[in-house]
């Protein structure tokens, strides 16, 4: 069964013709040949390794049995690489560099100096994702960034296919396979056209709202679930006349007198004002909520992805929610 099964197509372990190296300690016979053919003589490659001259004696010879052919010659007293020997040298040279070049990646990983960040954040996320991303690069300037921004349903697909090496959810899976960290207030806020009858007004019952007609996002929304939760829990339904896959079309369809809308404060980014957007005064908004940080349990953070979330922690509510709290009282 098992001879059978070893001829099946894709069964067969890359690079098979190597297998015999796989069955000992090759890398350390390597290693004591190396010393061998460096120093010339096998007493001093054993006080180079801290070995004694029969353990690299037997090593040698082990190596020797593997490949089926001598690797040194005796010369007097000084060893000599044999031509099967001269071709192992040159790929002890290969081999190491190869292996020195890995380590030098490996301690850049370790020490954050190198490597790849993957974060993949919901729509409303971009408003501040790349600030956090920016900062990131400013304390560690070789790692390479890559953002994805998607719709909700998206993100859960790149979870599930461990497309990236972390996730920022407004509304994170409620499901018991993920870690999920609170790393930024997330307030909802009830936008409308600055010349909107409503304001000027204050202190605006949540009930007026069912009242206008309402612009939500597409099903699958993160924040089209936060808005069907708001008026759940006060048994209310909005009166939905537009629905609309992006903040931005939402923010234009506000300005063009289409309606009104609940979204995250972020959407109105945290540089650029928006004078003919405005923040009705409404009773018990802007709403507490949080984003989320969120990987897959398990899943085996780099040190680079460590490095992020380190910073997210410390960083996140300084860099954005006082900048935001900053430009929102300019707008009010």
């Amino acid at each position: 069964m098992g001879a059978a099964l070893a001829d099946e197509p894709g069964s067969i372990m890359p690079h098979s013709n190597i297998r015999r190296y796989l069955k000992h300690g090759t890398l350390p016979q390597l290693s004591v040949f190396d010393a061998v053919i460096r120093r010339g003589n096998f007493t001093r490659a054993g006080e180079d390794l801290f070995m004694a001259q029969p353990t690299v004696s037997i090593q040698l010879k082990k190596l020797s049995e593997t490949i089926g052919l001598p690797l040194v010659e005796q010369i007097g007293r000084h060893a000599h690489a044999t031509e099967a020997g001269k071709y192992v040298g040159e790929a002890c040279a290969r081999i190491f560099g190869a292996l020195s070049d890995l380590e030098n990646q490996l301690d850049n990983l370790r020490q954050v100096k190198g490597g790849r960040l993957r974060l993949a954040v919901g729509t409303a996320g971009k408003y501040f994702a790349p600030r956090l991303l920016a900062e990131f690069a400013r304390k560690y300037p070789g790692v390479e960034l890559s953002l994805q921004i998607h719709h909700r349903e998206t993100l859960l697909e790149r979870i599930a296919a461990n497309a990236d090496d972390l996730y920022i959810f407004a509304n994170p899976p409620d499901c018991d396979d993920m870690v999920k960290q609170a790393i930024l207030p997330n307030p909802m806020a009830v936008f409308a056209r600055v010349d909107h009858p409503l304001a000027r007004a204050g202190h605006i019952p949540f009930e007026r709202l069912a009242q206008e007609p309402f612009i939500i996002r597409e099903p699958g929304s993160g924040t089209r679930m936060s808005v069907q939760r708001l008026f759940a829990e006060r048994g209310l339904t909005p009166k939905v006349c537009m629905e609309l896959c992006t903040n931005e079309a939402i923010k234009q369809a506000i300005i063009a007198g289409l309606g009104i809308s609940i979204l995250s404060r972020h959407t109105l980014g945290l540089d650029t004002e928006q004078p003919q957007l405005t923040t009705l005064d409404v009773a018990g908004f802007p709403t507490g909520g949080n984003w989320h940080l969120v990987y897959p349990l398990g899943k085996q953070l780099s040190p680079v992805a460590m490095a992020f979330v380190e910073l997210v922690r410390e960083e996140a509510k300084k860099m954005v929610t006082e900048h935001m709290g900053t430009v929102g009282s300019k707008r009010r």
